[in-house]
């Protein structure tokens, strides 16, 4: 056999090889079913080599043995890629190269088109070679790849250079930018199984970067070197959680790949070599020397010049640093909301919310979201600082009879996770477990000057401060179309993640609309009257007959003969209990379903006056009901969804049904309006706010829980519908008086600041409107008004709480209130 013959059989098997990684990787049975085989080549070859190799003088020896190790390692790279016998371990298939799966951020936007945050587990946002800085990409190139265009994928000569450095003690990579993508993009060291042969030591390294070398030269065939260039920069890791180029130029300086300045430039590419070694902001100085690297192997391929080159680097590392977080941005108690409400579909449709780029367009509009903020700031502050004068330097957390709860704090502490690791830590040690929970260390609170504050406190002292601050959870909705336009879970989202629009309180006298509802829909008139007087209730409890008597919020029955337009709104608790004694307490729960709660209801009297926890959330849309003549659909934080390529995956179809007839609707709008004209109506207070341009109209009910506990405020227009709950973190902190704590002195007012920013703006002018004459004839009278008796000696009393004769936290216990 001839030199040259041994030249044409190489030839041959490199040919083969090659054919093969453009075969779509169809593996091994591919390979042995072809009419003449990578394998039977390679035999054929090696027994014709090995002939000759007898016959052969020294020189040819030598020329022979590289051609056999050749085809040798060309079949062990075949077997690693076809995972032969399952050796080796499963390898990135042609078809995922061709599409690539890499975690991208999801956006979030408003519904006037603004994003205001990400969803993601890796912060990264795409771009394209176009938006890319052409000298950044030099610098790359110059700095991790000199010869990036003239490899195939692997840089052989970097090999050779690579083995011979580290014969001599020099070890350094030799990984193209292309190997560097394989790592990144598909994780070969770490996703893949690893074979049999893994488990070997030693011989792992050598199957994951063969992986890397017949992965990177696949990415070589399929792709150019601009996109090569391009996916490297979109996936790479420059630490501080920056993923990607964009995210790292928005990270370190608040800039663009496009603006990026030189020195800039360098510092990213040089902290490339380790994230955390050469961070400008963990390890500045190491960062400017690995910069200035970088800078001199610009110069030294001629891209910049001696004098820039000295310019340059006495340019000190100027950071505009911010790593970006999930809870970067706005409104962060609706984005949490978004994502718990996309979770079912996610799941459904196997798609990723943190990882699938995906564009979220919510019902959120940007402008009332802001005017919502403002308005809960504004008005909780006043809260505070009236609940402060309030207690003073007595602690809030009491009971009925006025006396501070013991172990209130400490029975706090025992759910926080400081406690349980204490406990754990000293094990029947109590001693040592309260020693550290009263020792100050350094932590952060929430204070309204400065908003969260680096202060120092025990854990003790810290529950003690926290628990003295009043909450709140404002969210209005578009009854037509059931879009949630603003959202604000609590007064900070760092301090307090628990969402209050989400959370479970006794609504009070709002739940009344439900019972006046009811007793529509039976027969009733808004100008029908009952007597305002004392009401006995029969109830079973444990077996025992007993008595329950609601009463009035002012304590005094009047015995006046009311409209029920009137008592609904004054909020007279003794008429609303006769109305659901009528028509029962079943009836209540029922239509309260239909319009729209959602929250399990106890069946018990007092439910009529709001016993029974419901979440802001759900109590809001049922009031939309009402306004959206008797219409009720689930609030809608979606319309969008689509991909990263812009293809619509979901989209939201309007879905409604009728809850209660048109006519009860409208009547239940002609007594919510009442609420602001009604002689000593609830929400009167409304008229202080400069909220009826052009006309517009409002209507509203209050609702407070026994001891005040639990203030509420439901305001709707024609074309928008806003509800406000504020009380403590825990039921028994709370306002003494009604004078400071009822629903039209805590809520109402974070309506009326909101509604006033909202019909100021006059790019939402369509929220100013009246109330439609009604579309059907209405048969039943509504038209009453009452007026202010002679005699009145009660002017200023609100009737909007739920006071009872027994403890209302009774009903948690015992579902019932008993007298």
């Amino acid at each position: 056999m001839t030199l040259q013959g041994i030249k044409t059989l190489v030839k041959e098997s490199l040919s083969n090889a090659k054919a093969w990684l453009s075969s779509n990787n169809k593996g091994y049975a591919h390979l042995m079913s072809a009419p003449v085989s990578f394998f039977q080549i390679c035999r054929n070859c090696l027994k014709r080599c090995l002939s000759y190799y007898r016959q052969s003088q020294w020189y040819k020896k030598i020329l022979l043995s590289i051609a056999t190790f050749i085809l040798f390692f060309l079949l062990y790279l075949v077997m690693v890629d076809i995972n032969f016998l399952w050796l080796f371990g499963k390898s990135p298939s042609m078809s995922m190269i061709k599409n690539p799966q890499q975690s991208e951020a999801s956006f979030i936007y408003t519904a006037d088109g603004k994003p205001f945050g990400k969803y993601f587990r890796e912060n990264r946002t795409p771009v394209e070679y176009e938006e890319i800085s052409p000298l950044l990409i030099k610098t790359l190139i110059c700095t991790e790849d000199e010869r990036f265009y003239e490899h195939f994928g692997v840089d052989l000569k970097g090999v050779f250079s690579a083995i011979k450095d580290m014969t001599q003690g020099k070890a350094r990579g030799a990984s193209t930018i292309t190997q560097q993508l394989v790592k990144n993009m598909f994780k070969v060291r770490s996703q893949y199984s690893r074979g049999l042969l893994g488990y070997i030591p030693g011989v792992k390294l050598l199957i994951m970067k063969s992986k890397e070398w017949i992965t990177a030269v696949k990415i070589e065939m399929r792709y150019s070197k601009k996109e090569i260039l391009t996916m490297y920069l979109n996936t790479v890791d420059f630490g501080s959680n920056a993923y990607g180029i964009k995210t790292a130029c928005k990270t370190y300086f608040k800039s663009t790949p496009k603006d990026i300045t030189i020195e800039q430039s360098a510092t990213l590419v040089g902290l490339l070599k380790a994230t955390t070694t050469y961070n400008p902001r963990v390890n500045p100085k190491n960062s400017l020397k690995r910069r200035n690297v970088v800078l001199d192997n610009l110069f030294s391929h001629r891209l910049i010049t001696a004098a820039e080159l000295d310019s340059l680097k006495l340019i000190p590392i100027r950071l505009n640093y911010s790593v970006e977080s999930n809870y970067d941005g706005e409104a962060l108690y609706f984005r949490e909301a978004v994502a718990e409400s996309l979770k079912e579909w996610c799941k459904e449709n196997n798609i990723d919310l943190y990882s699938d780029g995906l564009r979220i367009y919510t019902t959120l509009d940007s402008r009332m979201q802001k005017y919502a903020e403002m308005a809960v700031d504004k008005q909780m502050r006043i809260v505070q600082n009236n609940f402060n004068n309030h207690w003073g330097r007595e602690n809030p957390w009491q009971d009925e009879s006025h006396k501070e709860i013991v172990n209130f704090i400490e029975d706090i502490a025992k759910g926080t996770l400081a406690y349980k690791a204490l406990h754990s830590k000293y094990p029947n040690q109590p001693d040592s477990v309260t020693f550290y929970l009263n020792k100050p260390h350094r932590l952060k609170v929430f204070d309204y000057k400065v908003g969260v504050k680096d202060t120092t406190f025990s854990t003790m002292d810290s529950i003690r401060y926290m628990e003295r601050f009043m909450h709140t959870g404002f969210v209005s909705i578009e009854p037509q179309t059931g879009f949630i336009k603003a959202w604000v879970g609590d007064i900070n989202f760092e301090t307090w993640k628990y969402d209050k629009v989400l959370s479970k309180r006794q609504p009070g006298s709002t739940f009344k609309l439900f019972v006046y509802a009811t007793a529509l829909n039976k027969g009733l008139a808004p100008c029908d009257t009952r007597v305002d007087q004392y009401i006995a209730w029969d109830v079973m409890d444990k077996g025992e007959m007993k008595k329950w008597t609601p009463r009035n919020a002012n304590g005094v029955y009047t015995g006046e003969n009311l409209t029920l337009k009137a008592a609904f709104a004054r909020s007279i608790n003794t008429i609303a209990v006769q109305l659901a004694k009528e028509f029962g307490v079943e009836e209540v729960i029922k239509t309260a379903y239909a319009m729209g709660i959602k929250t399990p209801l106890n069946a018990i009297p007092s439910v009529s006056l709001g016993s029974s926890d419901v979440s802001l959330l759900e109590l809001v849309n049922a009031y939309c009901t009402v306004i959206n003549d008797g219409m009720t659909h689930d609030p809608i934080l979606v319309t969008r969804v689509e991909d990263h390529e812009g293809k619509v995956l979901f989209e939201h179809k309007p879905v409604q049904t009728e809850a209660i007839p048109y006519e009860t609707a409208f009547l239940m709008t002609q007594m919510l309006r009442a609420g602001l004209t009604e002689y000593n109506a609830t929400s009167q207070n409304l008229w202080s706010y400069d909220i009826f341009r052009d006309g517009t109209e409002f209507g509203g009910k209050t609702g407070t829980s026994s001891n005040h506990s639990d203030a509420w405020f439901v305001g709707v227009s024609p074309n928008l519908v806003g509800g406000a709950w504020v009380g403590g973190e825990h039921r028994s902190v709370h306002f003494r008086t009604g004078k400071l704590g009822e629903g039209s002195k805590t809520a109402l007012p974070i309506f009326g600041y909101f509604m006033e920013q909202v019909l100021k703006d006059d790019n939402l002018s369509k929220y100013r409107a009246k109330f439609p004459k009604p579309k059907q004839k209405i048969e039943k009278s509504y038209d009453c008004q009452s007026h202010r008796p002679a005699n009145d000696s009660i002017d200023g009393l609100e009737g909007d709480s739920l006071l009872l004769d027994n403890d209302i936290d009774a009903i948690e216990e015992n579902d019932s209130i008993l007298l």
